[in-house]
């Protein structure tokens, strides 16, 4: 009998079986993962955009095994507490007070509580079809669900929880025509979970604009796409101003840390200690090792060359599909990418939800398996590229997909 349930933790994790055999991974280095009969494959999943140095950096190994040597949970504040926070800080402008969680579901839940302390309003408003964790009250409206597509009227409200659409400037202006309780706004700078759906040029603008002419706080949910981009938020690189940030996946190197950027007005009340917190693991030893250790090596990365080299393959497979007769469009960037049947990407959810196509997905995950790379089979699935996938792993990445693209036109043949 198989104790575990669904043979994983995390349902994100199942992946259908190839020829029968399941897939379980024994372990994992720089841009790539082996399986337990020793198979090789180029990674794209990269702990659903937890790895962005790579697998198993020295350095970061280094620092959490120090860590643990010197003791897992010494219960009281340590010695890595403040340096670890300082070094966060650094990266994240005038949210300069941190409070660090262990998940990111558990940092959006501490931002929530810190929008509601601070307006004495009850209700976020996140974005459809966003992905802001996995706790009851945030899965409203999740990708594959009735609500993301609401229409109008009908707007969702589960307890403190409504939605709005991405990317739709007059649902936002409705929004606030119906609400007078809204205490922020949670978005994505890029609807990552639904497909890599960007924003208009000016959205996310106008969305903090009408935030804060009727008294809403702006709460970026950057777990995903947090140093993903540059080193620090994708919403300060884009000009934004957030109240409250989340941070989390690759700040880690996937050492489980999270946690909550802020004003330092807006954090007030749990600095005063008048709003509760707490987690026996929140900020342990091995967590702040890890992110000091990530975020020290991330502030010497050159991500515009990590780019430059996500978009060459963006448009190298765009083509190598097309020759085999097979159209196929990206959204997203070079780090972060989603790929789509047909040559148009989705510019909102609505969209997104009639373009996905799991077949086409599903099938194209076990072909480029059979090839040596692994991608998520989802049809909203995302590749990562992490800084170890240098020109000569994306080479034989893009020899995977051709090798993947003939196999599926055979199939369409």
């Amino acid at each position: 009998m198989k104790n575990l349930i669904g043979d994983v933790s995390s349902s994100a994790r199942i992946l259908p079986d190839l020829d029968g055999e399941k897939l379980f991974i024994s372990r994992a280095e720089g841009p790539y993962v082996w399986d337990k009969a020793g198979k090789r494959y180029v990674d794209t999943a990269l702990g659903f955009g937890a790895i962005l140095l790579g697998h198993s950096p020295s350095t970061v190994v280094e620092a959490v095994s120090a860590a643990l040597h010197s003791g897992a949970a010494p219960s009281f504040a340590h010695t890595r507490e403040h340096p670890a926070a300082t070094m966060l800080a650094n990266y994240t402008g005038a949210l300069s007070k941190v409070m660090f969680t262990n998940s990111g579901s558990e940092a959006v839940h501490l931002a929530c509580r810190a929008a509601r302390a601070y307006t004495g309003k009850p209700v976020i408003a996140k974005m459809a079809a966003g992905f802001d964790g996995w706790f009851d009250e945030i899965t409203l409206a999740n990708v594959g669900t009735q609500e993301a597509v609401f229409t109008a009227g009908q707007r969702p409200l589960t307890g403190r929880t409504t939605v709005l659409r991405f990317n739709d400037e007059a649902d936002l202006e409705q929004l606030f025509r119906e609400r007078h309780d809204i205490a922020a706004i949670l978005y994505e700078p890029m609807l990552a979970n639904a497909g890599c759906i960007l924003p208009k040029p000016g959205y996310l603008q106008k969305v903090q604009d009408v935030a804060r002419k009727h008294g809403a706080l702006l709460i970026s949910d950057e777990v995903l796409m947090g140093f993903r981009l540059h080193a620090g938020l994708t919403s300060h690189l884009w000009g934004l101003d957030p109240d409250i940030a989340t941070v989390g996946k690759a700040i880690g190197t996937g050492v489980p840390v999270a946690g909550v950027v802020g004003k330092p007005h807006i954090l007030a009340p749990f600095e005063e200690g008048r709003v509760a917190r707490g987690g026996t693991y929140s900020g342990n030893p091995l967590a702040c090792a890890a992110l000091i250790a990530t975020l020290s090596a991330l502030g010497q990365k050159d991500y515009v060359e990590l780019n430059r080299r996500g978009e060459g393959l963006r448009t190298a497979l765009e083509t190598s599909f097309r020759e085999k007769g097979i159209d196929i469009g990206t959204s997203g960037f070079g780090t972060v990418f989603s790929i789509w049947p047909g040559p148009r990407v989705p510019e909102n959810y609505q969209l997104a939800s009639t373009t996905a196509d799991s077949p086409f997905s599903n099938g194209l995950h076990l072909a480029l398996r059979r090839h040596g790379l692994l991608m998520m089979p989802s049809a909203y699935g995302r590749l990562y590229l992490s800084f170890s996938h240098d020109d000569a792993v994306v080479e034989q990445m893009l020899k995977s997909f051709e090798n993947a693209a003939e196999e599926l036109s055979q199939q369409i043949k």
